[in-house]
């Protein structure tokens, strides 16, 4: 399926500065780190900061969707809301979870399934829209919150197909996917029918240049006595990171429609900028923002700076380098591209201070209708 924004895609390649910081930790607590250019870089996965960015949206109007494993709590109080008994939603609740909830061999492995319980063992965590769990509680009214009248199927298996179709794989509208789900994707193993295609992308960040962690020695006083009750350690790092983005219009516009573009834009753009990993915030504070992003509107594959070679500090730090190394890669490439390259437009953020985020929204925004 085409539209007027197929291959069109905003590209994001941000330069963001940290000083003692532990935005991402490993399994042992320790800032996450990556091998790149046989030398090692600080890293922060694209999971941790995709969550804050989609948690930021909130504080730009956003309604987010929902991720749980306990999607039976959801449907049970907007059940109750439309006028169930709590035994009725509580019903309608179990059922909807019964619907998506991995059913436990039976003994020796054999196929003979067992029905699991709700919320026993449920490892499936589903996405929803606000708007979705109210058309499934409003068809439970329907039918007077029957449910053995919810499925007209007798093979469970093919339940979950049903109640796809019953919420639509996609409304063209905010409310009903939830623009994160548009963003950043929905995967149902048990029915296909609800997947929905990410339209950004995110690498992981990586520093520019070679990073070693050290290590924080700290002591706990007790007060009363002004002795020692506690010692430790924490290692941190400081680093200057790349963080690459793609936001694709023609998926955006595919799942959502066209109507609510450029406030998908807006609102995405700007939790980009606010959002900041949560790890250590209050012993560590890394509150830094953009340094600067050359942002561009581009008809094209993808296109990613990998800082193989890693940036050699000068006399004002990494920074600088680094923003001299994109420049340099992102010009070169757009040469030996050629026409394949399909740049609309480019717009390097940080270096003008009459050009602000709020100009960077604006100038975006005028690619889309």
């Amino acid at each position: 399926m085409t539209n007027n924004y197929t291959n069109t895609r905003i590209e994001y390649h941000i330069l963001q500065s940290f000083p003692v910081t532990c935005l991402n930790r490993d399994d042992v607590g320790a800032p996450k780190s990556a091998m790149v250019g046989g030398v090692q870089r600080a890293r922060v996965s694209s999971q941790c900061w995709k969550r804050q960015v989609r948690l930021a949206m909130q504080e730009f109007g956003i309604k987010l969707g929902i991720r749980t494993k306990k999607v039976e709590s959801l449907i049970t109080e907007n059940c109750i809301e439309l006028g169930a008994s709590e035994e009725q939603a509580t019903k309608c609740g179990d059922l909807i979870s019964s619907t998506f909830v991995k059913e436990k061999k039976g003994k020796n492995g054999g196929d003979d399934a067992i029905e699991p319980s709700v919320g026993d063992d449920n490892d499936t965590l589903l996405f929803w829209s606000q708007k979705e769990i109210q058309t499934i509680a409003e068809s439970f009214k329907n039918i007077g919150f029957d449910t053995d009248k919810f499925f007209t199927a007798k093979d469970k298996k093919k339940w979950p197909g049903q109640l796809a179709s019953l919420i639509g794989k996609s409304k063209h509208d905010l409310a009903m996917n939830a623009l994160d789900i548009v963003l950043f994707g929905r995967m149902v193993a048990k029915a296909a029918e609800m997947n929905v295609e990410a339209a950004a992308s995110f690498s992981h960040a990586i520093s520019t240049h070679k990073v070693s962690n050290e290590v924080e020695f700290f002591t706990a006083l007790d007060d009363s006595t002004g002795t020692t009750a506690h010692m430790g350690s924490l290692e941190y790092n400081s680093a200057t990171y790349y963080r690459y983005i793609s936001l694709d219009l023609g998926q955006l516009a595919q799942t959502m429609g066209e109507a609510d573009l450029k406030k998908a834009v807006e609102a995405f753009t700007k939790a980009l900028f606010v959002a900041v990993p949560t790890a250590r915030q209050t012993t560590q504070s890394g509150a830094s923002p953009w340094e600067f992003a050359r942002v561009m509107v581009r008809k094209g594959q993808r296109l990613q700076v990998p800082f193989e070679a890693p940036v050699k500090a000068r006399d004002s730090g990494f920074l600088q380098p680094s923003i001299d190394t994109l420049k340099e890669y992102l010009d070169k490439k757009e040469k030996l591209t050629g026409s394949l390259f399909g740049k609309q437009a480019a717009y390097d953020w940080g270096e003008d201070e009459n050009f602000s985020i709020d100009a960077l929204v604006e100038s975006l925004q005028s690619h889309v209708q």
